[in-house]
């Protein structure tokens, strides 16, 4: 893996698309990756992000399974990483026990965080689940630049119902809304009402799994 030669992807690049085939393993160095899914109306979903130490599960799947890719993966931001050859990586599989642990390790990892969004899309309600997603994108200043459409993505919803929310939210006193800017005016309340409905949630599913 010493010989791997490292690649530098620019912002925006797509890096593959549904029912493209799979060229190799990831490893990512630096930079943020972003994989979405895009519906029939053209509604999109992010599924997950990829930051250096983190692996994708739709590349794993590929890989493992002989699978095209049924997502899309971009590069959020600029990107540093090497790439791991199929062949190889079947290779470190068999052979070595701690590459194959850190694969099964984070492959577990994201089919776990991925069961968590799915459980949010059903059961959160969209107030909550933006308020979270706001909380998540703000820098320390309580400031975030993402557009609607960018918010809809995160938490699965139309940029329309995002929009009419957000200006709920300017109402409330919890944010003020800029060009191309957002200000958070009330973080407690908005951390409160993330937590609140995700604590119904964990109740809810907890339950339902006791039950079977």
């Amino acid at each position: 893996m010493a010989h791997l030669v490292e690649l530098t992807v620019p912002r925006g690049k797509i890096l593959f698309a549904p029912g493209s085939s799979c060229q190799g393993f990831v490893l990512l160095l630096e930079g943020v990756a972003r994989v979405s899914v895009t519906a029939a109306n053209g509604r999109r979903l992010l599924l997950y992000r990829v930051s250096p130490g983190e692996t994708c599960v739709q590349t794993t799947l590929c890989l493992m399974g002989g699978l095209e890719y049924s997502a899309e993966g971009a590069a959020e931001t600029d990107l540093r990483l090497v790439v791991v050859p199929p062949v190889l990586f079947e290779r470190l599989l068999r052979e070595s026990p701690d590459f194959a642990r850190f694969v099964f390790e984070r492959f577990g990892a994201r089919l776990a965080e991925m069961t968590r969004l799915i459980e949010t899309i059903a059961f959160l309600r969209v107030d909550a689940r933006l308020a979270a997603a706001l909380l998540a994108r703000a820098d320390g200043e309580g400031e975030l630049g993402a557009t609607h459409q960018d918010l809809a993505e995160d938490i699965g919803a139309a940029r329309e119902v995002v929009s009419r929310q957000l200006a709920e939210f300017q109402r409330a006193g919890l944010l003020r809304l800029g060009r191309g800017r957002i200000c958070l005016a009330d973080r407690k309340a908005l951390a409160d009402l993330a937590s609140a409905d995700l604590a119904c949630v964990t109740h809810v599913t907890d339950f339902s799994r006791g039950m079977s």
